[in-house]
């Protein structure tokens, strides 16, 4: 029960990484909001939570907004009575894209998610934990493509190269208040994201065992990697630990061309 009596905000609560990790931190022992633009698949992770005996709910809304996110920081302050964690791991990615290939709007709207969206979003609850003045993690769900970059993913490497610098920076101006601002960074992880890319004739069991042929560690990671990771930093055990890159990828980066 590493995070029990803790109030936790997770965007991109709906599937994939955000849904494992809510499930986790309710097992844990904190309260848990989740946030996405998605109705049905935030009721869904509100429904298996408290199915385990969990507490959760959530506020539908799209983090690029400043009036969603401030009102999914609202939502967990007048539902669960505080924020003592937020994890900022809601994202999109748009692929085959060059600087001179990427639609205008494609750029643009995954600036808005993939970096605004976390700027908004933490900015709301960061006010919240210094006026309750006792302390505070934040966790965002970066990528390695923060670390190296990537064919084709220009402005998805320029995002979370974003992300990685802020929370440099957030972790510095936030220390004096306690609050504490980490990111993870996966690597490949087998989640609806990379699903929805396949192809109709292709074999996911097939393309999942390719996939982690290439990968030191031998295996694609999967939700709950990414998940204990964020459990880690958000819980007291990781109490001397701020400004930090956890790189979760089964030692893809280790190598040097980086395993794409």
């Amino acid at each position: 029960m590493r995070l029990r009596g803790k109030r936790a905000l997770i965007t991109g609560g709906g599937t994939g990484i955000g849904r494992e990790t809510a499930e986790l931190f309710a097992r844990e022992g904190a309260a848990v909001m989740v946030s996405g633009r998605r109705r049905a698949e935030l009721s869904e992770t509100v429904r298996r939570v408290t199915a385990a005996g969990g507490r959760a709910a959530f506020v539908q809304g799209d983090v690029s907004s400043p009036v969603d996110a401030e009102r999914m920081v609202a939502g967990t302050l007048a539902t669960l009575g505080g924020i003592d964690i937020l994890v900022n791991n809601a994202g999109i990615i748009v692929r085959n894209a060059s600087v001179t290939s990427v639609a205008l709007e494609d750029w643009e709207r995954m600036l808005q998610i993939d970096l605004t969206g976390v700027f908004l979003v933490s900015r709301f609850a960061l006010l919240e934990m210094m006026k309750a003045g006792r302390g505070g993690a934040i966790v965002h769900v970066s990528s390695v493509a923060g670390i190296v970059g990537d064919p084709k993913l220009a402005p998805y490497n320029a995002t979370k190269g974003g992300v990685n610098l802020l929370t440099k920076n957030m972790a510095l101006d936030y220390a004096p208040h306690g609050i504490r601002v980490n990111a993870v960074c996966p690597g490949r992880v087998w989640t609806p994201m990379p699903l929805s890319r396949l192809k109709p004739e292709d074999d996911p069991t097939e393309v999942l065992a390719r996939w982690g042929k290439n990968i030191p560690l031998g295996r694609v990671g999967m939700p709950e990697d990414i998940a204990r990771a964020i459990l880690f930093l958000a819980s007291d055990e990781a109490s001397w630990i701020t400004g930090a890159w956890l790189v979760v990828d089964g030692g893809a980066t280790a190598c040097h061309p980086p395993i794409g």
